[in-house]
């Protein structure tokens, strides 16, 4: 195999995986929760955030993702106390305050930034050659990342007792409240969850950008097609979408410019949409 198949075979797989770890904690939100966030691009710029600062602060950028999804699980924590979880039966009003939450937090990045974009270095530098194609070494840290972060995502839900009560919680929470099940502590911990694997997919991918208010904003139209088109009431659809849009999306450039390979892929998603409606993989839990 050539060394350009395998550099295009290895850059298709990095773009398709940056994409599904950005999507995983709108997976559990949007997809399992079916809360429309549209603050969740800030919380992947919040992750973003705290590896810068443990950069700038600690000379570390390895802590600030160590801590990214710590701090922001807790915040997205408090979000979901303060603001969602007063509209969990007001999906339009849902809507409207995690924009507002997310106005705010972009507003609070770009009054504290001294420059519009901020280089964060990755933990790790260099390259490994490949069948003659040199391969960033980060780039394959995120691609590993990425599967163990679904795959762990995938455990927690299906495999253990916390999981079990989630599930519960989310398709029948009267239900599981009558069991005992502390349904608030559910929604809440959720929510902190997804947060938390938006932060981590911030702190992972801003090395290969840089640090710019607009970092979420910039990938929550791919994330909540993404989102979509693989379906609600699972962890898997949505994951499934992203794999259907980041493909086609990193491997059109290789004939056509990114920008119309990007128009491509969203009009090939709106019309998949139109005419299924419930996505890839969606389970109705009413």
């Amino acid at each position: 195999m050539s060394a350009h198949a395998i550099r295009t075979i290895f850059d298709v797989t990095n773009a398709t995986s940056v994409l599904v770890l950005l999507v995983l904690g709108m997976a559990v939100i949007v997809g399992m929760m079916r809360v429309f966030n549209l603050c969740q691009g800030e919380f992947v710029l919040l992750g973003a955030v705290v590896a810068y600062l443990g950069h700038a602060w600690f000379g570390s950028t390895a802590l600030g993702i160590v801590l990214a999804p710590l701090v922001v699980g807790v915040f997205g924590a408090g979000v979901e106390r303060s603001v969602v979880r007063r509209f969990y039966t007001n999906p339009p009003g849902a809507l409207l305050a995690t924009f507002a939450v997310g106005f705010l937090i972009r507003a609070v990045v770009l009054g504290q930034m001294k420059s519009q974009a901020t280089f964060v270095p990755a933990p790790l530098g260099g390259s490994l050659k490949v069948g003659g194609a040199q391969i960033e070494t980060w780039r394959i840290v995120i691609t590993v990342v990425a599967l163990g972060a679904v795959a762990a995502t995938y455990v927690a839900f299906t495999h253990t007792a916390i999981g079990l009560n989630v599930r519960a919680t989310l398709d029948n929470p009267e239900l599981a409240g009558a069991s005992g099940i502390s349904t608030s502590a559910m929604y809440t911990g959720t929510y902190a969850f997804g947060a938390a694997l938006a932060g981590l997919a911030g702190a992972m991918i801003v090395p290969l950008q840089t640090l710019y208010p607009d970092l979420g904003l910039d990938h929550l139209i791919p994330m909540f097609i993404a989102v979509m088109v693989g379906g609600l009431g699972t962890l898997q659809g949505p994951l499934l979408g992203a794999v259907a849009i980041g493909v086609p999306t990193a491997l059109l450039p290789t004939w056509i410019s990114s920008v119309y390979a990007q128009v491509l892929v969203i009009f090939a998603a709106i019309v998949f949409m139109r005419l299924r409606p419930s996505g890839l993989i969606s389970r109705d839990v009413n």
